[in-house]
């Protein structure tokens, strides 16, 4: 039975601080609006007191203790979501439910495809935690919410117990990024990685694909705190679409400035990007570099094929003569890069879930390539390890019909003492090799700063 309560606080609390007061809680989730933007940065969201868990590995289901097998994750946890669905009539989109990630690798059980690239460390394909409580914070009017659904304890009681922990909060001293001497290691050298796009551009050249997005792993052996990363990264990186989430045995640490898939009262919006220049030295370097990437047909191109593809996929879902492109060669600036964007917009047909909406359009086409499919073929080929969590989504599931899904980039998986990243880059038959290894290098600065 789902008791549903919210009350607005009197006082506005900072996200990253409040979370602070709940980061040690296993199974917590921070989803943080990191970066000021009165488009995106809406919202930030903290989910505490789980009362269901749902986990995937493959086609395998474990939902709290009871286990499920050869099943489709998509439609079971669709299904977990539909039990407990509200009708509450209120403008904040995400007041409860469940947050968590899809990881890129469970795209296997959609299409199926090749499997004949090796994992370099294990964590579930996807998990998703119901929580009764969400802190939620509206970053723009200054507004703090407790929400509660009574499946623990008392609405009520649990919203005065989290009032209670809020009378330790402080907000610490700012966090300082120091360089580091840290080895760092990468599944491909420079040689490596040209050759492989080398091969790429000639599967362009013989007509497999038009682009296909190239990734490489970087790791390093790390044993500082999760969230004292988190909190270096949050302040050298602001992203609109940040997340920190603390599990049993692993950490996920995110700073993405994409957005997947958005779904608000059945309007349906991804924003892909493309194109990738990095900040200058000074303003000079960064307006020539701005200028640049602006003015740059290759980038533009790429652009122009990945919205095509998203136009596709969001056609699958999307009423007829919805889907339109509102916005396009949107540039964004970030702390080590610029970018270009398109933001991609339809409504969802009657009988379409966000769920489903999800499983339909999964992965993003800005890290796969176009056509999706023989690019993502062609990816499991030259990459040769698996991506994991890199380039998957994640994101929450309102209990109302409502989610909002990032793409997993600039993004650091904490696990055994070491710490994982991917980097990546869209490939076309334009692409030279060497800028294609440099690009990854602007892409990892921020990630590689605060190891």
């Amino acid at each position: 039975m789902i008791d549903f309560q919210i009350k607005e606080l009197a006082t506005y609390y900072d996200p990253f601080y409040t979370y602070s007061l709940f980061e040690n809680q296993i199974d917590s989730i921070f989803l943080d609006s990191s970066k000021e933007d009165e488009l995106l940065s809406k919202y930030s969201f903290i989910g505490v007191n789980p009362y269901r868990k749902f986990i995937s590995k493959g086609r395998n289901i474990l939902i709290d203790n009871e286990e499920y097998k050869e099943v489709d994750p998509f439609e079971k946890l669709e299904k977990l979501l539909e039990k407990y669905k509200i009708n509450i009539d209120n403008d904040i989109p995400f007041i409860s439910g469940a947050i968590g990630y899809f990881s890129y690798d469970i795209g296997r059980i959609i299409e199926d495809r090749p499997d004949n690239s090796k994992e370099d460390f294990n964590i579930p394909d996807s998990i998703f935690i119901f929580f009764d409580n969400l802190i939620i914070f509206d970053v723009q009017n200054k507004k703090t919410y407790i929400t509660a659904v009574g499946q623990i304890k008392e609405a009520g009681k649990s919203i005065a117990s989290i009032e209670k922990s809020l009378e330790n909060y402080k907000e610490a001293v700012e966090i300082k990024v120091e360089a580091s001497n840290n080895k760092f290691y990468s599944n491909f050298d420079k040689l490596e990685y040209e050759k492989e796009i080398t091969k790429l551009r000639d599967y362009i050249r013989n007509g497999d694909i038009y682009i296909a997005n190239m990734t490489r792993r970087i790791w390093c052996n790390n044993n500082e705190d999760s969230f004292e990363i988190y909190g270096k990264l949050r302040s050298c990186n602001k992203a609109p679409f940040s997340a920190y989430m603390n599990f049993e045995d692993f950490q996920i640490i995110s700073s993405s400035p994409e957005r997947f898939l958005s779904i608000t009262d059945g309007l349906v919006q991804t924003r892909p990007i493309k194109g990738t220049r990095p900040r200058g030295k000074n303003h000079e370097e960064d307006e020539k570099n701005k200028n640049e990437l602006i003015n740059s047909e290759k980038d533009k191109s790429e652009l122009l094929m990945i919205v095509d593809l998203e136009r596709n996929d969001l056609s699958k879902v999307c009423k007829p003569s919805s889907v339109k492109v509102t916005e396009l060669f949107k540039l964004e600036e970030y702390e080590t890069v610029f970018h270009l964007v398109a933001t991609i917009e339809g409504k969802l047909k009657e009988n379409v879930s966000a769920v489903k909406c999800i499983r339909e359009c999964f992965p993003g086409g800005s890290i796969t390539g176009a056509p999706k499919i023989r690019a993502m073929e062609i990816i499991e080929e030259l990459e040769k390890l698996k991506r994991n969590i890199y380039t998957g989504s994640i994101g929450y599931f309102d209990l109302r019909g409502n989610s909002d899904f990032n793409i997993v980039i600039r993004t650091i998986v904490k696990k055994d003492n070491k710490a994982y990243l991917g980097v990546g880059g869209g490939i076309t038959w334009e692409s030279i090799e060497e800028d294609e290894w440099f690009e990854t290098i602007d892409k990892a600065k921020a990630l590689m700063g605060v190891l």
